[in-house]
Formats: C-alpha cells, structure tokens, sequence
C-alpha cells in the first residue's frame, strides 16, 4: 500500500472462516415402490441419500423414521439409504402407510430435514368368503304360492376388487333322495332363496342343504353355510273318520240291551287329522239324534254313551249323526252317522235296519261272478271223473269179450279147499281164473273166504275135486 508518494511494507495475516450450522440436510429420493403387494416378505421400498453442505458436526446427520411402522431403514453406501418392510403386510390390517423420513444434523443448534412417503399395499387374494351365519334356520308356511321368497343368506370377502365379488350356489344335498333343485333355487348375485313349488307338510315336514359362497379371485377361495327349510303346518286337512266306516257299504250298527245304565258305552268314534299340533286337536259333537237326550258323544274322545237308563217307550232304532272338528283355524269337520238298535238281549236275531238290508240285497257283481265260476270248475271236474270212469269200465269190458281170457270147457269147481294137501289153510277161498292162449302162464285172483273152515269128511272125495280140478285147467 503506497500512501503520501512513500511506500511502506504492510503485513497480512490469514482469516479463518468458521463455517456455521446454516443449512440443513438434504433428502433426495432415487427410487420407491408403492403399492407393494401383501403378503410378501421383505421389499425395498424406497433408495434415497442424505447430504448436508456444512462441514464437521454440522455436515453430519441421523436418519430415522416412526418407530411404530412395520418398516426398516438399512444404510447402503456412503449417505444412501433403504427403505424396506420389517415383515409381511396384511392388506386386510391397514391399506396405507404414511412414512416421514427425518434427517438431523450434529450441528448447532440442530437442523432437520422431513421428507414424507405414502406407501400402499395391494391386495391379494387370501381371505375366503365368510358367511354372516354358519347356520340359517328358515321357516315357509305349507301351500305357499311359487317363487315365494323365503329368506336369504349373505357372505362378504376381505378382499378387495374382483377378490371380494361373492358368487352364491347351491351345493348338492347329503340325501341322494332330496330333490332339491325342483324345491328351491338361489341367486346366484344377492343370495336370495326362493320355493320353486307349494310345499306340503304332510309329504316333507323339514329339509337342510348346503349354500357356497365363492370370490371371484385367482384361486379362487369359498366358503359353505348350512340352511334349514322348516314347513308350517296349515290347516289343509279335514278329520278322517276311521270308525265307523263310512264306505257306502252297510251301514254298522251297535246293539245295546234295553237293561242298560246312564254311561253305558254305545261306541265310540275314532278320527285321525292329518295336521299336527293344534290343527289335529279334535272334539265330537252329537249334531242330530232320533231321540234327542237319550245319547251323549263326549267331546275329547269320541264316547257315544247313554245319557239316562234305557225304557220301553224308547225306539228300537236310532240313528246319530256325530260331527268331528279341529282346532284349526278355520277350523275343518267331518260327520259320520252310527246307527243302534236297542234290543231285550244279545242272544236274540238281529234284524238289520231297511237300509242295510237294501244295501245286502245289492249283490256285489263280483262275487257273483265267483260263484258262477266256481260252480263251472266243479261241473267240469266231475264230468272228467265220469267220463274217466266210464273209459276204465268200457275199456275192462272190451278186454272181457275180446278173448284176452278162455275158460276152459268141463266142470269148473267154484271153492276149493286148502290147495297145499296138508291141511294147513283153515279157510275156503273164491278164486277166479284167467288163462290166456298160448301164454303157458295162467293168473289167480284170491278175492275173499267164503266160508270159515270147510272140512271135508271123505279123502276120497278130495282127491277126486283135486283131480276134477287138474283135468278142468289140463294140468
């Protein structure tokens, strides 16, 4: 430096300049993956770098992120960092997560830098339908009107996308013998359940099958429920009377003795209801009698009594006209008719009412038919025995008179006494002889003693009839 036309030597001495913690760190991403599939274990998720322009403490820095977040962050290479999962993630758990990256310097005072990440996870599929029930109890009242809605099942999936779209079938029932594709049907896309006929109580009181519910992933993942069809009892059946008959046929009649009490039991009228429960509860009701009072039907089981002792004005015959009916609403009924003869004692004839006896006298066309078949078998029959016999007579004739036997000409002895000559047969015998010509053999018929033990006195004598009868056969 010159000042005043004189030069003069100056000294200079060196400045250090201290470098101030001025800037903080920088962030710079190189690379992130988002969505990340779930499920998988572990992926990187992010590469960035850290840098800071100070120098020393203040050019050096921390990295960190939430420690509640299912990630890690792995140093690579000098001020590179990454990113990556700490385990599996579950979609189902939590969709996204929101990462703040924070980068600190050593200087003074601290200077930090956030960067912030937004990661989301993809799903896949790996969750099943779930059915709101295991188990649905369904309940249709019989002679329902078809396509009737009777309920519905619903299932939801997890899953997301085209991996929680819930397909709803029918699966084919346990019992072979269920038809179950003719009782009911399902949709397909809402799993509303519909009757595909009118039911019937008393032919399928309850019936269970099995629904799936199936996503429309790759696999593709389903899930079963059971569903329980119970039918309602509707009051649809009549009371059938069982006794007494009332088949057109004669009509029963009940004897009951003029001697009888109040009490005595008559009859009594058996029904049956093809419901259940309250729809089969049946009372008796005496509607008509030909004597009003004299009998009585008791209401819960059908007794037809007698209401006061019997007498002798009483008529001999009566008819009842009993009416059944249910506790169904509204409530169904039959009627049947009895009929009873009053008489002095059990031992004496019967004489069945003008009608059973028209109805008697109408002869089932059937039987008859019958009769007159049988009565033709037993005709034929006895007329093959004749003609069997008359063929065996004329045939024993034909075979007489054709000489098939010749008797010899001379005197033919007709009893003959004890043919051994010593006396050892006690009785006389009636033979008869048959000889055939040229046969050299001859045949003896013993048919029965004729006399019991015939003595001879004169050996003489014997010995002329034993010569006698040589001489007659040409022995």
């Amino acid at each position: 430096m010159k000042s005043n036309g004189d030069s003069r030597m100056v000294a200079f001495s060196e400045t250090k300049v201290v470098d101030v913690n001025d800037n903080p760190p920088e962030v710079t991403l190189s690379a992130l993956t988002s969505p990340i599939p779930e499920n998988s274990p572990e992926i990187v998720v992010a590469v960035f770098s850290v840098s800071d322009t100070d120098s020393g403490d203040n050019g050096k820095t921390i990295t960190s992120i939430q420690d509640d977040l299912p990630f890690l962050l792995k140093p690579s290479i000098k001020n590179f960092y990454t990113l990556v999962t700490e385990r599996a993630l579950d979609r189902e758990e939590r969709t996204e997560y929101n990462i703040t990256i924070t980068v600190t310097d050593l200087g003074t005072p601290r200077l930090k830098t956030q960067h912030n990440l937004t990661v989301t996870v993809s799903d896949v599929n790996d969750n099943a339908p779930t059915f709101s029930q295991t188990t649905y109890t369904l309940r249709v009242r019989e002679n329902n009107s078809p396509a009737l809605h009777i309920g519905s099942v619903s299932a939801t999936d997890r899953d997301s996308g085209a991996n929680a779209q819930v397909t709803y079938s029918l699966l084919p029932p346990h019992d072979p013998q269920l038809p179950l594709g003719s009782l009911v049907s399902i949709n397909a896309d809402n799993g509303q359940l519909f009757a595909l006929r009118s039911l019937d109580f008393e032919a399928l009181q309850a019936f269970e099958f099995r629904v799936g519910a199936a996503d429309r992933g790759s696999p593709a993942l389903s899930s079963q429920a059971l569903v329980r069809v119970l039918v309602a009892d509707a009051n649809d059946n009549a009371p059938f009377v069982l006794y007494p008959l009332q088949n057109g046929s004669a009509p029963c009649t009940e004897l009951v003795p003029r001697a009888a009490e109040a009490g005595y039991l008559v009859a009594k009228v058996v029904a049956v209801d093809g419901d259940s429960g309250q729809n089969a509860w049946l009372s008796y009701q005496l509607l008509k009698a030909t004597e009003p009072g004299l009998f009585g039907v008791w209401a819960h089981n059908g007794e037809v009594r007698t209401a006061r002792p019997l007498s002798e004005r009483d008529a001999v015959k009566h008819r009842l006209l009993v009416l059944v009916r249910d506790h169904g609403e509204p409530p169904l009924s039959a009627s049947v008719t009895l009929h009873v003869l009053l008489v002095d004692g059990f031992s004496q004839p019967y004489l069945p009412l003008p009608d059973a006896a028209a109805a008697e006298a109408r002869a089932d066309p059937l039987t008859v038919y019958l009769v007159v078949a049988l009565a033709c078998v037993s005709s034929l029959f006895l007329f093959s025995v004749l003609v069997f016999v008359a063929v065996r007579l004329c045939r024993r004739r034909r075979a007489a008179s054709g000489g098939g036997c010749s008797v010899p000409e001379g005197p033919f002895p007709g009893h003959l006494v004890d043919v051994s000559g010593a006396g050892t047969l006690s009785h006389s015998y009636q033979y008869e002889v048959c000889l055939r010509g040229g046969s050299g053999t001859g045949e003896f018929k013993f048919l029965k003693p004729i006399i019991p033990n015939l003595q001879f006195q004169s050996t003489g004598r014997e010995v002329e009839e034993n010569s006698s009868f040589r001489d007659s056969f040409g022995i």
